[in-house]
This record gives C-alpha cells, sequence and structure tokens, in this order.
C-alpha cells in the first residue's frame, strides 16, 4: 500500500506472493488524435510517440501524414527512425526495406537544411553496415557528432538494434557517460512516486437526510388549537370563580411554561433520540462484508496507524479511534461504493481524514460532540422544577374552577383539564419534533458544507502536488533507456567484451513482483519494478543476464547469468491467455523449460475507446519482445547457421545522393 508520498508499504503472509499493489490510467490526450487532424498534427503526434517509446504507432502517424502530402526531410528522419526504433535490420519486412530503399532516394529532393543533413547521415550509417571494411567510420561519427544534441541522440537511441561492431564501439563511452548524467536527471528519485499514483476521484460527503418531521409539522396546528381552547376554557371558568386567583395562576402556569421549554429543550433532544450529526451513518449488512469495504478499513487501519499522534503507540490510538475510524469508513465505503473505483483513487481522502483526526485530537476536539451535546445537570434539575411547578399551578387552576363553578360546571372543569393535559404534551411533542429536525437539518447541512470545503480543499491540494510531480512520459522513457544502457554496459565489462565481439543483443523488460504499474491511456504500461533480461549473441553462443531493477530509485538485485550454445536452445514458444497474460517459453536441451512473464493481463484497465489488440501490441513492443522473440526463435530454428543468415554484410546497400 503506498502513502501517497512514495513509500510503498506490503505484506505478505507466509509461502504467499505479493503481487500488483497498484495499477492506474492517467487520463492524458498525449497519445490521440482527432480522426479529422491535419497531416501536420498527425506528425507531431507521431513525434510523441517515438519519443515515448511507441515507435508502431508512430509508423502509423507518419506513413499517413506522409501519405495525405505531408512530406519533407524533418517528417522523412521522424519516419526513418519509427521504421528501425527498437527493431534490427533483420526484423525488417521485404516491403519495410523496399520502402527504405525509396526514401533513401528521395533525400536529394529535399530542401536544405539540418533535417536533410540528419537525414542523409542516417542512410550512410546504414550504407556503412553492408560495407566490407566498415566505410569511412572516423568522418561519419565526425558528421554524427556535429549534428544538433536532438538529433545525434535520437539516431544512436533509436538505431540501437541497427549499429553495431566499431561503429558502435566508438559511440558507446559517449552513449555511457550520456546515460549516466541522464539516470537520475530531473529529479527522478523524488518524482516518479507519483507517475504510479491513480487520478484521485473527486471529493463527496454524505448529504443531510431530509427531515422526518411532516407529521408532526402537519398535527401541530390542530393540536395547538385544541390545547388553546382548552386551556382558554378552564382559565375561564377559573376567572369567573376568582379573578385574582386566575390571574396568579396564569402568571404561573406562563413563567414555567417558558422556563420548561428553555431549559429542557435540549434535554429532551437528547433523550428523545441522539442527533444523527454524532452517530456513525447505518450501513446495509450486503455493503459491510464486500470486498471494497473491507479495503476501505484496511486502508483506513492503515493511514491511522502511520499517523499517530505524538505519546501514542499505534496500538493504543487504533483502539482509542475505533469509533472514529469506523463511522468514516462505513461513510467512505457508503460514498465511493461503485464498480471500477479502486480503493487507491479513495487514498487520498482517508489519508485527509486520518491526519485531520490526529489534528483534532491534539486541539482537544476529536470527540468535542459529546460534550457539547451533553445537558448540563442545573439546566436538567431548572426543567424538571419548572414541569412540577406547571403541574401544581395546572391542579390548582382546577381546583379554583371546580369550586366557583356550581356542581353543574364541574365535569366541565375536568374535561378541559384532561383537554390541556393531552392537547398540550401532544402540540408540545409535535413542536419539539419539529424543531428537532430543524435543528438536525441545520447541523447535517453545516457539517456538509464544512466537510465539502475542507475535502475540496484536500483533493486540489493533493491533485496540484500531483500534477506538478508527475513525470512526463518522455521522462520516464528516458530513465528507462538509462537503465537500460548502463545495464548492457556493466554485462559487457563483465564478459570482457566490445562491441566487435557481438553479432546482436536484445533486451526483455517485464515486470517484476511485487510491482505497482502505470500508464497513460493509450500507451504502455509502466512497471515500479522491472526485469531485465539481457541476450548478448556472440560467434561462441548466447549470454543471458537477468536481473531485477527498481525504477523508483534505480537499485538493483537477484541477478542471475547463464550461457549457452546455439544448438543448445531448442525451441521458443509464446503463451497468450487474456486473464493471466503473455508468456514466454525457452526450452534448453540440457534443462527444464523456462517461463518468462512478458506482461500480465491488462484487458480490464482499457478504457471503452481503446483497442485491446493494439494496447497489447505497444506493450509488446515497448518490452521488446518482438525482436527478441525473433532473435531467439531465429537462432532455436537455425543453430550456428542464424549467423550466416543474419550476416550484417548481407544488407543491401543504401545510397543517400546529395
Amino acid at each position: 500500500m503506498s502513502d501517497g508520498y512514495g513509500f510503498t508499504h506490503h505484506s505478505a503472509a507466509y509461502d504467499s506472493t505479493v503481487g500488483i499493489q497498484a495499477e492506474t490510467v492517467h487520463n492524458s490526450n498525449v497519445y490521440f488524435v482527432h480522426p479529422d487532424a491535419s497531416p501536420e498534427e498527425k506528425y507531431r503526434v507521431g513525434v510523441r510517440l517515438l519519443e515515448n517509446g511507441i515507435p508502431s504507432r508512430a509508423r502509423e502517424m507518419f506513413t499517413d501524414a506522409i501519405t495525405h502530402g505531408y512530406d519533407n526531410a524533418e517528417v522523412r528522419f521522424h519516419w526513418v527512425l519509427a521504421m528501425l526504433s527498437a527493431r534490427a535490420y533483420h526484423d525488417l519486412d521485404a516491403e519495410e526495406v523496399q520502402r527504405l530503399h525509396h526514401a533513401s532516394g528521395l533525400v536529394r529532393a529535399y530542401a536544405a537544411g539540418e533535417w536533410k543533413d540528419a537525414l542523409h547521415l542516417i542512410f550512410e550509417l546504414l550504407a556503412m553496415l553492408s560495407a566490407a571494411d566498415g566505410g569511412d567510420t572516423g568522418r561519419v561519427l565526425e558528421r554524427l557528432r556535429d549534428l544538433p544534441l536532438h538529433q545525434s541522440e535520437a539516431i544512436l537511441r533509436h538505431l540501437d538494434l541497427v549499429l553495431s561492431g566499431g561503429l558502435k564501439d566508438d559511440l558507446w563511452a559517449e552513449n555511457r557517460e550520456r546515460a549516466k548524467a541522464d539516470r537520475f536527471g530531473n529529479d527522478r528519485i523524488r518524482r516518479i512516486w507519483a507517475y504510479f499514483e491513480p487520478d484521485p476521484i473527486g471529493p463527496r460527503a454524505l448529504p443531510p437526510r431530509p427531515s422526518t418531521a411532516d407529521a408532526a409539522q402537519a398535527a401541530f396546528p390542530i393540536r395547538a388549537a385544541l390545547f388553546a381552547v382548552s386551556s382558554a376554557l378552564l382559565w375561564i371558568l377559573a376567572l369567573v370563580a376568582d379573578p385574582a386567583e386566575a390571574v396568579l395562576e396564569l402568571l404561573v402556569v406562563l413563567g414555567a411554561s417558558w422556563t420548561a421549554a428553555r431549559f429542557g429543550r435540549e434535554w429532551w433532544y437528547q433523550e428523545a433520540r441522539p442527533d444523527a450529526a454524532t452517530e456513525p451513518p447505518v450501513s446495509d449488512p450486503a455493503i459491510a462484508g464486500d470486498g471494497f469495504t473491507k479495503r476501505v478499513r484496511s486502508s483506513f487501519d492503515h493511514y491511522f496507524a502511520i499517523r499517530a499522534p505524538h505519546g501514542f503507540t499505534t496500538h493504543d490510538w487504533l483502539a482509542h479511534t475505533a469509533h472514529v475510524r469506523s463511522s468514516l469508513a462505513t461513510e467512505i465505503a457508503l460514498l465511493y461504493r461503485e464498480s471500477r473505483i479502486a480503493v487507491d483513487r479513495v487514498n487520498w481522502l482517508i489519508r485527509h481524514l486520518a491526519e485531520d483526526a490526529r489534528d483534532r485530537h491534539n486541539s482537544g476536539t476529536l470527540f468535542d460532540h459529546h460534550s457539547r451535546d451533553r445537558t448540563p445537570a442545573t439546566a436538567k434539575a431548572v426543567s424538571v422544577a419548572a414541569l412540577a411547578l406547571l403541574g401544581l399551578a395546572a391542579l390548582n387552576m382546577l381546583g379554583t374552577a371546580a369550586s366557583g363553578a356550581g356542581t353543574s360546571q364541574t365535569p366541565l372543569a375536568v374535561l378541559a383539564a384532561i383537554g390541556v393535559g393531552w392537547s398540550g404534551r401532544a402540540a408540545a411533542t409535535s413542536w419539539l419534533e419539529v424543531r428537532r429536525e430543524e435543528r438536525r437539518l441545520a447541523r447535517e447541512t453545516r457539517n456538509y458544507e464544512n466537510s465539502m470545503t475542507e475535502r475540496q480543499i484536500a483533493y486540489r491540494k493533493w491533485k496540484s502536488l500531483l500534477d506538478a510531480t508527475r513525470p512526463t512520459e518522455p521522462e520516464m522513457e528516458t530513465w528507462l533507456t538509462c537503465d537500460k544502457v548502463l545495464f548492457i554496459d556493466e554485462a559487457l565489462r563483465h564478459y570482457q567484451l566490445t562491441w566487435r565481439d557481438l553479432i546482436t543483443h536484445t533486451v526483455l523488460v517485464t515486470p517484476a513482483r511485487p510491482y505497482k504499474r502505470g500508464r497513460a491511456r493509450g500507451g504502455p504500461w509502466r512497471y515500479s519494478r522491472h526485469s531485465f533480461r539481457l541476450f548478448l549473441v556472440t560467434q561462441d553462443g548466447v549470454r543471458e543476464i537477468s536481473t531485477e531493477f527498481d525504477f523508483t530509485d534505480g537499485k538493483r538485485g537477484n541477478e542471475q547469468r547463464s550461457n549457452y550454445r546455439f544448438d543448445s536452445l531448442s525451441s521458443v514458444q509464446v503463451t497468450e491467455d487474456i486473464r493471466t497474460g503473455y508468456d514466454l517459453e525457452l526450452v534448453l536441451t540440457n534443462g527444464p523449460a523456462r517461463n518468462i512473464r512478458v506482461k500480465d493481463a491488462d484487458a480490464h484497465q482499457l478504457a471503452p475507446d481503446e483497442n485491446a489488440e493494439e494496447i497489447s501490441e505497444i506493450n509488446l513492443n515497448a518490452a521488446g519482445f518482438v525482436h527478441t522473440f525473433r532473435l531467439l526463435e531465429g537462432i532455436a530454428a537455425d543453430g550456428k547457421g542464424w549467423i550466416e543468415r543474419n550476416n550484417p554484410g548481407k544488407i543491401p546497400s543504401f545510397h543517400a545522393a546529395d
């Protein structure tokens, strides 16, 4: 579980495995273009796709732009890079090779400038691959170094699998030093955690419940009218019997009634029914037992535990706030219990509520509503005394009315007194019910508005932090490329190999559990932990080196090495399961089959407008799977004969005329 500030916490019981900790898809239009977009707009999208490590879709954009008339040296430069990016020359089919040769003949027609020079240089580099003597590498390298930095870096990055031998040896030292300088550039360590944080869902709060006093409000006028009539009749009878006594008794009744209402109202509110604001929201038993609610409660336990105030142990703080956590967890589960809403998107609010509970404890207001709602003992005593006085005064008034009315009027006085007692109690109950609901509604409305204001502030603060911190797609791709370059360099130095010793190489980048993953819509998955698997192909066989990388800090671990001859690799198989993912199986003649998880299933994470096959292809290309599979498949099929069939000297010559 992530606490939102770059720290990840997870646990697993004995003999269990922690898998995916979190995954998120960022809503971004960086990879999307409107169908009616101009060729130039499609070209710009293609450039972004290429920079972000999605050459397959970039090729589509560039080809579309060229087909619709947007063709110049800059467009062709990026088109050639997209054709060769993450691919060796033997990965190209016959049609693609023909299109490259056709493009090399178009260079002379483009306007002079830096893009034409860069495009011409690419074809010179390709021509050197087929030259028996390697060509004039010194002159070409000098021209490459003279290019603007963004052009030379793009050429070296995207032609990585095409360039080889002495040419790459001469460039490798510079490439390595550049990777060292850029690997932790742009504050990678402090910012990368934000890429794997999901976009937070907006703030919500429980709205005030509708008033339930409609029946009491409708009954109050009738009961009040009956009380008024009964009271007037009783007092008139008493006034006729003894005016002075009746006036005195009326004053006592009015005074006692006002005092009882004044001091007994709050007491009645508390005794009649506890206020809803002091109670946790009632939960549906079905909701209380579902998986989302359990994850919400677990998240509350986590954030309350790591945000315990000073002086509390984690256990004591959790025990102290058990009621508060239960109430808040029920509220959040009710508010956000929707399909496809992950708890990770609500963690910002849970964290805010945990911090708010800690701050209210420190200020002494965590349980403030209990003391605020408790009726003082003196108010209860005054209210009881006023009610007792009111009862005595009413009985005295009945006695006065009965004593002077004559025998025939006594039943009328008794009936009036009964009407006063019943209707008075009923009218008072209705009035208090209405007032209690008004009071509750006002309090819940005030609490709702305050909660929404506080949560809006917390949401905007968290959203702003993510937007300001989250790395861009080019930054993520640059950091990953630097990690791969330095990994390859270390492997070469370990085996004491130079690029002249290599026929080819490939790097397979796969997820390493446990991991968090994220992506921009339309883009490849990026993982917080990677497994790099490097295959170095030499005349003597294949050297395989694998290691796990923590992408958040660049640390490595769990490294393994193995060597095998060409004829030891007997077969390569691929297994695809929509529920589990993509697996690559290597079968060696002298050992058990080895399964490599290339990518996990992701169909459930796709947006409705995303194509599952297209996204799968993007992820496989980003992992280096296509080139790796073709390379290993070719070696398994042809053995050492693969070397002769894919000899760089057999590459058709390119001629880029000025």
